[in-house]
């Protein structure tokens, strides 16, 4: 069993209790964790707000903050194979995806360093004679960071690397399911230079949660997770009016058309909803195939998830390891057999494997003809992919647009002019055209509906961690008039 620690004012420290962090391989206990209190979390936001004030980082130039980040990002890259090998082991996300996607996330603390100092203000030309009005853009104060465990670093980098870019500090509240990689980050940090409580790292349940997204000197929450969740979060903001930034759920649209290069349309289906085992927010879960080709495009897509390799996460040979919890395979088994009862077809996959582990194989319903199948409405954050078919564009559209959800989207198509009706009628806010799940730190990310509000990535992100503050200076020298003398 290993054993770590919180991260809290720049010392590493046990919490009062603990938990054991399953390996979804095996499902069996691998690491101790520490569970923090409501008594941690407030030690860990007043570390936060202490170091927001104090001269050693309120007094720090954007530029040198941006240096801070580059180091940081320096060290992510140089301890990017531990990181992936926790990530791994704790999570059950396979090496292969791991050790890719982590490389890529010290791009984003990168792209945020060299944007710390160039987060500008305005001049404005005002109306009034004899006045000098500029905006200045100023750090919000401390920020909330909460994750869920899938793609963890990641989505912790791009709330991270702008609250700090801007001249915020963070409390960054790692999943109690698989936090090993985030407490290790901290270890990281630790070693970058920045003051101490600029960054405190703390895991736990809804107790902790709580605690720290209604604590009065929190100014801004940064939440990735379900929509029920993101309720709660909202409520407890409004303890301290908090601003909030949600990066939600989704249902996404994956729309084929007859003149799409069906090779390269299959081989994006397919990592877009069995890449990560179906655990991301942007999967491609719902198929929405025209009707001329869907015959063909099933039969290609049956074969290639039948071909995926399963087995264990750490194996650079695996395509598909397990899910990350039990709860998430018993939810797919249930949503299934719901969604069967309905109408839909099982094309292939759909029953857990026997042994040890939270494995669950690559799977495709049809539900053509079964409108009503809740497969089509609800996330299954596993391999899951539910299909259903269109004659017309306007259908195809529709279809697209019947969700609650609108985090992303992708449409395959030759007909330029289609694909720019598509991009301008899809409800997302992510609309990909002949390929699928690109990201990139330069692009903004988040959704529409229950896929939540704000951005993260990209130049945006970083404002969203700022305020406007407006500065009126009188350049004249003559005296100003008496307001009650009649003129």
């Amino acid at each position: 069993m290993q054993t770590f620690q919180q991260y809290i004012g720049g010392a590493f420290e046990d919490a009062s209790e603990t938990f054991d962090s399953l390996d979804p391989a095996t499902g069996k206990p691998w690491a101790q964790m520490p569970a923090a209190s409501a008594a941690d979390v407030d030690r860990a936001v007043k570390a936060a707000e202490a170091a927001f004030f104090s001269p050693e980082w309120s007094g720090m130039t954007a530029t040198q903050r941006g240096k801070l980040l580059m180091r940081l990002a320096d060290l992510v890259a140089e301890n990017a194979p531990r990181l992936a090998e926790l990530e791994t082991r704790d999570t059950g996300k396979i090496i292969r995806e791991t050790s890719a996607q982590i490389a890529y996330v010290a791009e984003y603390y990168r792209y945020y360093a060299g944007l710390a100092d160039k987060i500008e203000g305005a001049h404005l030309p005002i109306d009034k004679p004899d006045m000098e009005v500029w905006l200045r853009r100023e750090p919000v104060g401390v920020v909330a960071a909460i994750v869920p465990w899938n793609s963890q670093l990641f989505l912790s980098a791009v709330k991270i690397g702008p609250a700090l870019a801007a001249g915020c500090t963070v409390v960054l509240k790692a999943s109690e399911e698989g936090p090993a990689p985030m407490l290790e980050f901290a270890r990281i940090f630790d070693q970058a230079g920045f003051p101490p409580g600029v960054l405190n790292v703390i895991t736990g349940g809804p107790e902790a949660g709580a605690a720290l997204t209604s604590h009065a000197s929190v100014a801004h929450v940064a939440f990735t997770g379900g929509p029920e969740t993101a309720r709660h979060i909202v409520r407890n903001s409004a303890e301290n009016l908090a601003s909030t930034s949600l990066e939600l759920g989704g249902k996404s649209p994956f729309i084929v058309f007859d003149d799409a290069d069906l090779e390269s349309a299959v081989n994006a289906q397919v990592s877009g909803i069995f890449a990560a085992t179906g655990q991301s927010c942007v999967a491609g879960s719902r198929l929405v195939i025209q009707k001329g080709i869907k015959d063909a495009f099933l039969a290609r897509l049956k074969e290639k998830a039948e071909a995926v390799v399963i087995g264990a996460p750490d194996d650079m040979a695996t395509e598909v390891g397990p899910l990350c919890t039990l709860k998430q395979r018993d939810h797919a088994l249930r949503l299934i057999g719901a969604s069967v009862d309905a109408g839909a077809k099982l094309v292939t996959g759909g029953a857990a494997p026997e042994g040890e582990g939270f494995y669950f194989p690559p799977t495709v319903l049809d539900c053509s003809g079964a409108p009503e199948a809740p497969c089509l409405s609800t996330e299954f954050f596993g391999p899951v992919l539910s299909v259903v078919e269109f004659e017309t564009e306007a259908e195809a559209m529709e279809i697209a647009n019947n969700t609650a959800f609108g985090l992303a989207s992708g449409v395959f198509t030759q007909n330029l002019t289609r694909a720019h009706r598509m991009i301008r009628g899809i409800r997302a806010g992510i609309v990909w055209v002949n390929t699928y799940r690109a990201v990139s730190p330069i692009a903004p990310f988040g959704g529409h509906g229950l896929s939540g509000h704000g951005r993260e990535g990209g130049l945006q992100a970083a404002l969203d961690y700022t305020k406007v503050k407006a500065v009126w200076l009188r350049t004249s020298d003559d005296p100003i008039p008496d307001p009650f003398v009649m003129r």
